[in-house]
This record gives structure tokens, C-alpha cells and sequence, in this order.
């Protein structure tokens, strides 16, 4: 065989495991997601099965284990999006009260599968916001943290920029129907930013509007990529309003971290 032909059909087996890992990941979840608010805005994630439980930023640890003892649940997995206090309080509550595994975001390999009830759940490594920053990913649910918010995204604390982007990019890959659970309720000031920097997209109005009717604080992945100008890099009004202020924007991650910059 060539060169040219193993090079093709490496390129076509790695297009074919993309293709599988894919729709291994967006594949139904018999899990659901439980949100729990506490604090001003910080929520707490709780994905559950028939018997198992995994709880995520569990700050609100009196009201999961209210949950837990209500749905005859068994708390099986303790864990973080990251180690940012705000999102760790409840941590020892719950080891204390449950005997619960506990497993720091720091800890885990990317694409780590998490299994409850048969069920997985799969951790991908997302550093930027911090170095330790994970997402959990079960059907169409994905807990975010820190690292994609419902119309923007987190501060880099890393100091890597690069590798930010990259995270979000790969996020930005998964299925437009992904659920975002974020770690935070920022989702007013978000909106008046993103309509700050495109006063005529129409979307922001579509989406304050669906959110009305929710009874969860999500957005999916579709409708991010209509709203928040961190995902609209590639935009016309988004390369439009970066060159009027002269700010860089001759690539992707240029102009990413130039709307990093306007805030």
C-alpha cells in the first residue's frame, strides 16, 4: 500500500471512530438531571437512575439529601465540575451523610466513563476556566460548570487562552439538542451583553422567551450558537464589530479572545 493510500484510510478510521464516539455520546440516557439552586446563582446537579445517584457541585446538600431519602436513591459518586470553593461546600455534608465515593475534577481521565445503574456518564476534560475544569455529559444533558454558561462563558482563571478555546470548540461539536446545565444563574446579564454586542439578533428575544416556559434553568447547544457571541466567532456581525474597534480578528482564536477582551 502508498503512503497516499495509508494515509487515507488512516484519515478514514479515525473519520469513523469520531463518527461511533459521537453517537455513543449523543445516545438517549435512561438518567435523569436534578437542579438545585443555592448560594445567589451557583446550582447543583444530582444525574439519578432507578436506585443511584451522582451528585455534582453539590452546595445544596440539604436539599439533596432530602431528594435522595424522598426517591429511595442511593448517592454513589461525590464530584465537581472544579475546585473553585463556590462549587465544593457541600462536598464533605455528603461523604459524611452518604459514604459516597468522592472523586476530584482534577482526578479524572478525559472521556472517563461514570456508570450508574448500567447508565454512563462521560467526563470530559474542558481546562481553562481552570486547569481542573471537567463537563458531565449523559444524553443530552451536559453540566458545565464554569466553562460555558447559558450566554457566555467563564472567566479564564488558567491564564490559557488557547486552551479555553479549544474546550469550547469541543463543545461546540456535540449535538445542537445537548442540554446546557451550567454552574451558575447568569442568564440576564448574559442576554444584555450579547444584545449589547448585536442589538439586531433576533435570537436573544426567541430565547428569553422559551426560558420563560422552562422549569429548569438550561439552553441547548443550538440555541447558544444563536445567542452567545463566544460561540459566533465566525459570525458577519461578530468579525464587523471587532473590526470597527480594531481589535484582532484575522483567525478563530483571535477573535475569541478579543471578545474575551470586551467584557
Amino acid at each position: 500500500m502508498s503512503p497516499e493510500s495509508s494515509l487515507i484510510c488512516l484519515r478514514e478510521k479515525n473519520e469513523t471512530r469520531k463518527a461511533v464516539i459521537r453517537r455513543i455520546e449523543w445516545d438517549k440516557t435512561m438518567l435523569n438531571i436534578k437542579q438545585l439552586r443555592y448560594g445567589t446563582d451557583n446550582f447543583s446537579y444530582l444525574l439519578y437512575g432507578k436506585t443511584q445517584a451522582v451528585a455534582v457541585d453539590g452546595g445544596a446538600w440539604k436539599e439533596i439529601l432530602d431528594f435522595l431519602k424522598q426517591n429511595n436513591l442511593m448517592l454513589k459518586i461525590v464530584t465537581n465540575t472544579h475546585s473553585h470553593y463556590d462549587h465544593t461546600p457541600g462536598n464533605d455534608h455528603l461523604l459524611q451523610k452518604t459514604g459516597a465515593e468522592f472523586i476530584r475534577a482534577a482526578d479524572f481521565q478525559d472521556h472517563q466513563p461514570l456508570v450508574i445503574n448500567a447508565e454512563r456518564i462521560l467526563v470530559y476534560r474542558t481546562p481553562g476556566h481552570t486547569d481542573d475544569s471537567v463537563c458531565f455529559h449523559a444524553g443530552s444533558f451536559l453540566i458545565t460548570g464554569d466553562t460555558l454558561f447559558n450566554g457566555t462563558v467563564g472567566n479564564c482563571f488558567s491564564g490559557n487562552m488557547n486552551i479555553f478555546f479549544l474546550s469550547i470548540k469541543r463543545l461546540m461539536d456535540l449535538s445542537g439538542e445537548t442540554m446546557i446545565y451550567a454552574g451558575h444563574d447568569y442568564i440576564l446579564n448574559a442576554l444584555a451583553f450579547a444584545r449589547h454586542l448585536e442589538p439586531r439578533n433576533k435570537n436573544i428575544d426567541l430565547f428569553r422567551n422559551a426560558c420563560r416556559s422552562r422549569n429548569t434553568t438550561y439552553s441547548t447547544l443550538d440555541e447558544e450558537r444563536g445567542i452567545n457571541p463566544y460561540l459566533r466567532f465566525n459570525e458577519e456581525s461578530i468579525i464587523h464589530l471587532l473590526r470597527k474597534n480594531n481589535l484582532p480578528h484575522a483567525t478563530e482564536q483571535e477573535r475569541w479572545n478579543s471578545l474575551m477582551s470586551l467584557e
